[in-house]
């Protein structure tokens, strides 16, 4: 059980690592977030500038990648209509728009961490580790709502947040996994010791009625 465990934990980090790479919509075009990489199910519209996060390492074959906006919408946009770079008209705008919605992010983000707590042991290593880093990403968001420097200085901060925010949800996904493992393995071994006292059962119902007729017989001899 353990193996199988420290498995699914290795198989989420390498995920979790994946490209996180941020990109932008390009100047002049308002692209199609899709819901498959054939052109399907259209999820949203995105407008010039709105930043991206890169969730896989390679386009598809019709020139598709999987993004992620940054309220956690997935879905595939035309590559060639990204860069790296939000455009220049649009950058201090943008910064501030994406400021407001990280902070959304990690709201909901410390209201998950809040609940995990609750089913976790506390006083635990990785309980503390969690609520520090949520503490000071929480002071760091404080102070990056009240710089006024350049819109360099403002993406770069932005950015840095963005990835602490992918690595707190990270941890948190596998303080989840660590916990449903635990009540899987409970479920086992309730499970074992139900057909234990079931097979003693069997062999009480086999032994008592032979002890039962031994004493019968016993009684008979004595007359």
């Amino acid at each position: 059980m353990k193996k199988i465990i420290l498995s699914v934990l290795m198989f989420v980090s390498v995920v979790a690592n994946a490209s996180n790479d941020i990109v932008y919509v390009a100047d002049d075009y308002n692209l199609t977030l899709w819901g498959t990489s054939n052109y399907t199910g259209k999820v949203k519209s995105l407008p010039t500038g709105a930043p991206l996060t890169i969730i896989a390492d390679h386009p598809t074959s019709n020139g598709l990648i999987k993004v992620k906006t940054i309220d956690g919408t997935e879905g595939f946009i035309k590559e060639k209509y990204v860069k790296k770079e939000a455009p220049e008209h649009d950058r201090d705008d943008i910064a501030a728009k994406n400021i407001s919605a990280l902070q959304i992010k990690i709201t909901k983000l410390e209201n998950e961490l809040k609940a995990a707590k609750e089913i976790i042991t506390p006083g635990t290593t990785l309980e503390q580790s969690l609520a520090t880093e949520r503490d000071k990403l929480s002071r760091e968001l404080n102070e990056l709502k009240r710089v006024s420097g350049s819109a360099v200085q403002l993406k770069n901060e932005r950015d840095e947040l963005q990835e602490r925010y992918v690595a707190v949800e990270r941890d948190l996904q596998q303080v989840k996994l660590e916990n449903q493992a635990l009540r899987d393995t409970a479920n086992q071994d309730w499970f074992l010791y139900g057909g234990i006292l079931a097979l003693v059962g069997v062999l009480l119902g086999f032994i008592l009625p032979k002890l039962s007729w031994k004493r019968s017989r016993s009684g008979w001899d004595t007359y």
